[in-house]
């Protein structure tokens, strides 16, 4: 029962696996399935990070404005000269300043999360935009796009980084202390701090890390392209959040597993790819992801109610 979400989301995976083999088999062509995979592992990579954010029982929408910065500064240390493994060390310590940032904004300060995160995302983006002037960081070095392996080379690279991080947390999240402090956190702080956990640490952890796991997705998503957007990471964080939520991550949190974020990210990334061969307008893609989101926040509610009333009724007694 704990993996109803997770099985269910699995299922609806497979139903559109089915109908694409039947209506539209060319879905399934290498360059199409490279292609997908390649765009969809940042967006896992930044998931990861608002997943743990989530099941502390905060909210982060300031990734997509970490992400542009990210991505930007990984092109700049580039184009400085520095070698790959120092563009990648300056662009992930960039990330962890900015969520070690809004992590002092939440645990220690206690402005809520929403606000704290909607302000940095604000700042940090205005921030990119005058420094930048709007301008595209251009002219790349050859050993930073493909990551110095090449076009062939770096979807075998970053796939391992990516289901290495994913198998990295996945277990960590089940066998290590920070892993059930993170969820002791999101269930109930007062009762993690009675049992000696720290939520307010712990609850800048998950923001250090969150910044991190956004800024290496937006390495892997620069080495990608001959130029970087100063504008990148548009809608990234309703990207992740709604991943997530789908794949059963309690928006209160407490509740979730990274597994689930990995299934989402994989349903909602297939559904405009799977729209344009199975011949349906694009625009429908939003709406689709809308419902989808919907359904599970709605299944969410319908969950805890009963929990709601039990404890209520055990707080009575």
């Amino acid at each position: 029962m704990r993996h109803t979400r997770e099985i269910a989301v699995g299922f609806a995976i497979g139903g559109l696996f089915l109908a694409l083999v039947v209506v539209s088999p060319g879905f399934f062509s290498r360059e199409n399935v490279v292609d997908i995979v390649l765009a969809n592992m940042p967006v896992l990579i930044a998931a990861l990070g608002t997943t743990l954010v989530i099941l502390s029982g905060q909210i982060d929408i300031s990734i997509g404005s970490v992400f542009a910065i990210c991505g930007v500064l990984a092109g700049l240390i580039a184009k400085s000269g520095a070698p790959l493994p120092i563009v990648a060390l300056g662009t992930c310590l960039a990330g962890a300043v900015a969520g070690a940032l809004n992590g002092a904004l939440v645990a220690y300060i206690r402005i809520p999360s929403i606000v704290a995160t909607l302000a940095t995302m604000v700042a940090l983006r205005d921030a990119l935009r005058w420094a930048t002037d709007g301008a595209w960081v251009q002219n790349l070095p050859a050993g930073f796009q493909w990551l110095g392996v090449g076009q062939r080379g770096y979807p075998v690279l970053a796939g391992l980084s990516a289901f290495g991080l994913y198998a990295a947390f996945a277990w960590g999240m089940r066998n290590l202390p920070v892993g059930r402090a993170v969820y002791a956190t999101g269930s109930n702080p007062v009762a993690a701090r009675l049992a000696g956990i720290h939520p307010r640490f712990t609850t800048f952890v998950v923001f250090v890390l969150a910044g991190g796991l956004t800024a290496f997705a937006a390495l892997l998503n620069a080495v990608r392209f001959n130029q970087i957007p100063s504008n990148a990471g548009l809608g990234l964080e309703m990207k992740v959040i709604a991943a997530a939520v789908v794949g059963g991550t309690a928006i209160t949190g407490g509740r979730g597993t990274v597994t689930g974020t990995l299934l989402g990210v994989v349903l909602l990334g297939l559904i405009g790819p799977a729209l344009t061969f199975l011949g349906v307008s694009a625009y429908w893609e939003r709406a689709i992801q809308g419902a989808i989101i919907l359904s599970a926040v709605g299944a969410e509610a319908l969950r805890s109610r009963p929990l709601s009333h039990t404890a209520a009724i055990a707080a009575g007694a």
